[in-house]
């Protein structure tokens, strides 16, 4: 992924970050991929968690082509980090589509219990028929999916009532795929995360890069902050200038000088790494350092509750 150089900013800006990030495609994600296309015919709904802070970055596109005709349910995850009334735009605009949504935290167990009650209802219907015929389902087959890092083992957790996926930090820890009873006549099938081969823009990459769904290991971290403050500095100016204790008269400062906005962005990161003691020798900052302070200031939501699309 080219880093922004500091001669050539405004150039290196315009770089199609996505064509960046293509050349990695784990071969565990077309074994997933095709695994869930078998599996589908074993289910009755799917529910697809998506990371609320990018409700459109985070749907896999094969996934809606996989999915289609099943009954659904969609998950706005990780409601906690963004911006609620986005929040309520986008359970409005998912409704609007035909498509139940439910917002929810995994962590503090948000939605879990509406998950539940929503399968049963959109089941309820097809059940009765069933039973008029003089067929008994015994139980409700739901497939859960999603993206790495949406918080789908944390999500499971809550929804099960106990510890029964395998849950981690980092994108693509669960591996294999299990079914887990949630209540007495509804099964749950796990599947481990997946992306596609191919981001379609230098906005998504940039999205699924912003919430860690890339892996740190794969991009420029400096480059991925430089977006994320550009950003930042465009839609949520006081949060930015909040959290990193930076006065008007400093913004007003880096605004104000003979430079290209470029420039200007990589001003503000500088100023944010002397803030926080990212310098090595001879007084400099430390790019790598400076840029996992803002990578994971905005991932664990210290920046504040941003969303990074908006309903268009």
């Amino acid at each position: 992924m080219p880093k922004v150089d500091k001669k050539n900013k405004k150039d290196n800006k315009e770089k199609d970050f996505a064509h960046a990030v293509i050349s990695w495609y784990p071969g565990h994600m077309t074994k997933t991929k095709k695994q869930i296309q078998e599996d589908l015919k074993l289910v009755d709904v799917v529910i697809e968690l998506l990371d609320a802070r990018i409700p459109r970055s985070s749907q896999n596109p094969d996934i809606a082509n996989l999915t289609a005709g099943k009954k659904r349910i969609v998950i706005l995850n990780k409601s906690d980090l963004a911006d609620e009334t986005e929040n309520k735009r986008w359970q409005s605009f998912f409704n609007s589509q035909n498509v139940i949504s439910i917002i929810a935290n995994s962590n503090l167990g948000i939605g879990a219990k509406e998950v539940v009650s929503k399968v049963k209802e959109i089941m309820d219907e097809e059940l009765k028929k069933q039973e008029e015929k003089g067929r008994i389902k015994k139980n409700i087959r739901v497939m859960i999916v999603g993206i790495p890092n949406v918080g789908k083992s944390s999500f499971i957790n809550r929804i099960a009532k106990k510890n029964s996926a395998t849950v981690g930090n980092k994108p693509g820890v669960t591996k294999q795929k299990q079914w887990i009873r949630i209540e007495n006549n509804i099964e749950l099938l796990d599947t481990p995360g997946v992306l596609w081969p191919k981001f379609e823009s230098k906005e998504v990459a940039l999205n699924l890069s912003y919430v860690g769904t890339i892996k740190d290991e794969i991009i420029d971290e400096y480059e991925v902050a430089y977006h994320l403050i550009d950003f930042l500095n465009s839609n949520y100016k006081e949060e930015l200038k909040n959290r990193y204790s930076i006065s008007n008269d400093e913004m007003d400062a880096i605004e104000a000088i003979n430079a290209d906005y470029a420039e200007k962005i990589i001003k503000i990161i500088d100023l944010i790494g002397r803030k926080r003691g990212a310098i090595i020798t001879g007084g400099n900052i430390d790019e790598n350092k400076v840029a996992r302070v803002i990578l994971e200031d905005f991932r664990s939501g210290k920046l504040g509750k941003i969303t990074l699309e908006k309903v268009k």
